[in-house]
């Protein structure tokens, strides 16, 4: 049997350790980021979305409207399908394993939401380039299209990592 030397080992192992590895930290794979994103995310916590489909430059979530999400008439303040549509946004604009910040945001609100609506937001990124990343946002109850939300990331050169 041929024996390899300790230094040799080493040298492998280093070698290795660079083409998988960013300063000593292991990148993440982009679908695993939204969900890193959520665990940390305090907000979209208490709002109860969760993450219901997830790829590179896409990701879909959902929520449900309580109580203490009403405004004064009654309806679901108009930040609750704002928040489930950023939160998609940011979630999808991140999983090409750069930090991608937002820099632009709109949205229409088409129909008026109520307690117990169960919302689906939708993000596909529709164009990338190295540092811009244009996406639009898809707000539903069940079939009906209720909120409309675009925006535009700055893709940072910071990567995710585990």
């Amino acid at each position: 049997m041929r024996s390899v030397s300790r230094t040799s080992e080493t040298s492998r192992y280093k070698f290795l350790s660079k083409i998988t590895r960013s300063d000593n930290k292991y990148n993440m794979k982009g679908e695993q980021i939204p969900y890193k994103m959520l665990s940390l995310d305090a907000f979209s916590t208490w709002m109860g979305i969760e993450i219901l489909e997830c790829e590179v430059g896409h990701c879909k979530v959902g929520m449900t409207i309580r109580k203490e999400m009403l405004n004064s008439m009654g309806k679901a303040h108009g930040g609750i399908s704002y928040t489930i549509a950023d939160t998609a946004f940011g979630f999808a604009a991140n999983t090409h394993g750069k930090f991608a910040v937002s820099i632009e945001t709109s949205i229409n609100h088409i129909e008026a939401l109520e307690e117990g609506d169960y919302l689906v937001a939708e993000s596909v990124i529709e164009k990338v380039n190295k540092k811009l990343g244009f996406n639009v946002i898809e707000v539903k109850r069940g079939d009906e299209l209720v909120a409309l939300f675009k925006g535009i990331v700055y893709r940072t050169e910071k990567e995710w990592e585990e």
